[in-house]
C-alpha cells in the first residue's frame, strides 16, 4: 500500500512538473485593433492632406484624416529639438545660462529671408536661454541649429539623437535630417551625409500627436513659452521683435476666445505646406491637435488656422467627457477565467475613476485585455484593461484602455485542484 501510495505521489509531482512547464495559470493576452489611419475622416472635411486631434492622457483619437501618412513636417521638426534640449539640460549636460557662439552657415540662415528667424551675428554669444525662446516662439532656423550643435556637439550627431529619440518612442520609418525641418542643403557643411539635398524630416500626422504628447508630458513647463505671443530677442542691445507663428494665441490675428490655444508648433516648407501642432486645455484634459499639408498662399494666408478651428469644433460639438467611475462595471465583460484560483472566475469592474470621450448618441463597450488572470489577487489591485477596441489610440495598438481589477480577493487553489482542472477541465 505505501508502494501504492508513493507512486501516485511520484505521478502527481511529474503531472504538476510537466503542467508547470505548460505554464498552467499564466495570463495570456487578448488581442484586438483599432485603426487610427481614418478614423471618423467623413465627420468633417478639412481641407488639409492629414490631420489628427487626440486626448493627451489616454491617447485616445477623436479624428484622424491620412493620419499614418508619413510627409514633410518642416518647423515643428523643432518640437524633437526642443525635447532633447529640454532632456540635457535635465540630466545637466548644459545649463541654461551657457554662452554659445553661432558658425558662419548659422548666421547666413538666420538672415535669409525666405526663412523665419532671428538674426544671428558671427562672435556674438547666446545663451541657451534665448536659443531656445528664439526656437519655440519665433520657429527661428538658426537657434535651433546652434542648440543642436550644443546639445550633441554636431548637427548631424544631433539628428542622429533625434533619430534614436523618435524609435525609443516607437515611431517607426521616420525621416530626420536636419533639427530645424529646412531641406537638408541648408545646412551647409553640417547637411546630413548621404541623402538628396532636398531631403526633409518627414513623420505621419500620428507621430507628430506622439511627439507633441510625450514633449509636453514630460516637460510641461514648455507650455510657458509657446503661450508667448511677443517677446524681444536681444544681442548685445539689438532689439529683434518676436511675434510667435502661432496666431491662435491671445493677442494675434486668429486668436478664438472658444479655442483658447497655448500651444504649440508651425511649420512650413514648399514640400511640406502650413502645418500646425496645437493644443489647449479643456475640461480638464489636454487635447492635441495636427494639421498637414493645409494651403499656403503666402505668408498672411491663415488656412492652417482655420482647419485647426475646424477640427477643434468638430471635436467639441460631437463629444463628452464622460468619467468611467471605480467599481463601474463595462458593457461586454462581466468575468473573466481565473485557471489557478479557489474560484474559476472574477467579477472584472473599473479599477478607478477615468476619464474617456464618448461620441454623442454612443455607447462603449469593451473587451478585456487577457483570456485569464492569475491568483492571488487582491480586490482593487490592477489586473489588466478593459480595451475599447472602437476607439483608436496612439498610446495603445488596442485602443483606448480603461484599468480593470476584480470585486473580491481570489486565493490561489492547491496543487492538487489546479492540477484537476488542467486535466479534467
Amino acid at each position: 500500500m505505501k508502494m501504492i501510495k508513493k507512486n501516485i505521489c511520484l505521478t502527481l509531482l511529474g503531472l504538476v512538473l510537466f503542467i508547470g512547464l505548460l505554464g498552467i495559470g499564466d495570463c495570456q493576452t487578448h488581442t484586438v485593433s483599432a485603426a487610427i489611419n481614418n478614423y471618423q475622416d467623413d465627420r468633417v472635411n478639412l481641407n488639409v492632406k492629414s490631420a489628427i486631434a487626440v486626448d493627451a492622457k489616454n491617447g485616445q483619437v477623436f479624428y484622424a484624416k491620412n493620419a499614418d501618412k508619413k510627409m514633410p513636417i518642416a518647423s515643428m521638426s523643432k518640437l524633437i529639438t526642443i525635447y532633447l534640449t529640454l532632456q540635457a539640460i535635465k540630466d545637466k549636460k548644459i545649463s541654461w545660462e551657457q554662452e554659445v557662439t553661432p558658425t558662419k552657415q548659422m548666421v547666413k540662415v538666420s538672415k535669409n529671408p525666405d526663412y523665419s528667424g532671428v538674426p544671428l551675428e558671427l562672435r556674438h554669444k547666446y545663451t541657451v536661454r534665448q536659443l531656445y525662446e528664439a526656437t519655440l516662439i519665433a520657429s527661428a532656423n538658426a537657434p535651433a541649429m546652434l542648440l543642436a550643435q550644443t546639445v550633441g556637439g554636431s548637427q548631424v550627431g544631433f539628428v542622429k539623437q533625434m533619430q534614436n529619440q523618435v524609435k525609443k518612442w516607437g515611431i517607426k520609418n521616420a525621416k530626420i535630417y536636419t533639427p530645424d525641418g529646412l531641406p537638408n542643403y541648408t545646412q551647409g557643411k553640417d547637411a546630413y551625409p548621404g541623402v538628396g539635398k532636398n531631403a526633409e524630416n518627414e513623420l505621419s500626422a500620428a507621430d507628430m500627436a506622439i511627439v507633441v504628447d510625450k514633449l509636453v508630458s514630460e516637460f510641461p513647463e514648455v507650455i510657458k513659452t509657446t503661450k508667448i505671443a511677443h517677446k524681444d530677442f536681444n544681442d548685445q542691445g539689438k532689439i529683434t521683435s518676436m511675434e510667435n507663428w502661432n496666431w491662435m494665441l491671445k493677442g494675434l490675428s486668429q486668436y478664438d476666445a472658444a479655442y483658447p490655444l497655448d500651444g504649440l508648433k508651425t511649420g512650413t516648407t514648399d514640400a511640406a505646406g502650413a502645418c500646425f501642432a496645437g493644443t489647449m486645455i479643456k475640461n480638464g484634459r489636454r487635447i492635441i491637435t495636427v494639421v498637414m499639408g493645409a494651403r499656403h498662399q503666402d505668408g498672411s494666408d491663415p488656412s492652417r488656422f482655420v482647419q485647426t478651428k475646424k477640427l477643434l469644433n468638430y471635436v467639441f460639438s460631437n463629444y463628452q467627457l464622460y468619467i468611467m467611475k471605480k467599481g463601474q462595471k463595462i458593457d461586454g465583460v462581466n468575468e473573466v477565467a481565473v485557471p489557478n484560483g479557489k474560484q474559476k472566475t472574477a467579477s472584472l469592474v473599473m479599477q478607478k475613476d477615468t476619464g474617456i470621450w464618448i461620441a454623442n448618441g454612443k455607447h462603449i463597450t469593451a473587451k478585456f485585455s487577457q483570456d485569464n488572470i492569475a491568483a492571488p489577487i487582491k480586490a482593487g489591485q490592477k489586473v489588466g484593461y478593459f480595451d475599447v477596441a472602437a476607439i483608436p489610440s496612439i498610446k495603445d495598438k488596442d485602443g483606448v484602455q480603461l484599468p480593470a481589477t476584480v470585486t473580491q480577493n481570489i486565493e490561489k487553489a492547491n496543487i492538487f485542484v489546479r492540477v484537476w482542472r488542467k486535466i479534467f477541465g
